[in-house]
């Protein structure tokens, strides 16, 4: 079985300082527990505003098996883009993951399939792993559009990839109506038809194919034993450093089992 990816996304939040403390407990863990190694069978990734991304990226070190990404990343690689942070200095920055159409970026940002397709190629184009999100409303959720409304998304921001640079893709399905602070957990049986088709699609040609959507501690493990996914994108739980190790840890376990 590939590694588990389990990761967090900080969104915006954590001033420099506990960023810093996040980031420094998380070495410290390794370092106790795991020799400064990941858990085995488990693929570590945070995503820090882009405010903390050199910050953590020292802390981290050069050689860290936990891997630094950026929210968001602009598809040209210089040029007059006000506001914009590009992927070469995302990459700069220490960034080894580029965040790519989160729902938020999609409804407030006017990030459309399009230009996700062109931050994807982006990403690959200088050696960092696009991790695309995708994820269909409440609205399309009960008109039983789901499996073909993030299909339509995946391909989209997928098309005219080579089988190499498809291998180098992280998918992380988030249906909206369940992330956020409002979000709602699904249900095992809600998202088994949806996996499955994106799994149908996807498995054995992607790097991973993660879970996110109000996954908490009570929930991680039945998550990872759906058929397809291979790993967990998670927010609110794994903000406090103790949230995510004891993920990571359920992420070893189901790993070795």
């Amino acid at each position: 079985m590939s590694r588990l990816w389990i990761g967090t996304s900080w969104k915006m939040t954590k001033t420099l300082s506990e960023g810093r403390a996040w980031a420094r407990g998380l070495v410290d863990h390794l370092a106790t527990t795991h020799d400064g190694q990941a858990p085995a069978g488990v693929q570590p990734f945070v995503i820090p505003s882009f405010t903390a991304t050199t910050t953590v990226a020292e802390i981290l070190g050069e050689d860290s098996p936990v891997l630094l990404g950026v929210q968001n990343a602009h598809w040209e690689d210089a040029g007059a883009w006000t506001g914009e942070v590009s992927v070469p200095q995302a990459k700069d920055a220490g960034a080894q993951v580029v965040e790519i159409g989160h729902s938020e970026r999609r409804e407030h940002f006017g990030e459309t399939v399009e230009t996700t397709r062109l931050k994807v190629a982006a990403a690959l184009r200088h050696g960092l792993t696009p991790l695309l999100c995708i994820g269909e409303s409440a609205e399309v959720k009960e008109a039983g559009g789901s499996s073909a409304f993030i299909l339509d998304q995946a391909a989209g921001a997928l098309e005219g990839l080579s089988e190499e640079e498809l291998s180098r893709v992280v998918i992380a399905y988030e249906p909206i109506w369940a992330i956020g602070e409002k979000g709602r957990p699904a249900t095992v049986e809600e998202l088994v038809e949806p996996l499955a088709a994106l799994g149908e699609k996807y498995t054995g040609k992607v790097a991973g194919l993660l879970y996110g959507g109000s996954v908490n501690l009570e929930n991680a493990a039945d998550l990872l034993g759906i058929e397809h996914v291979t790993g967990l994108f998670v927010g609110r739980t794994a903000w406090k450093l103790e949230g995510y190790l004891e993920l990571l840890a359920i992420a070893q376990a189901h790993a070795a089992a």
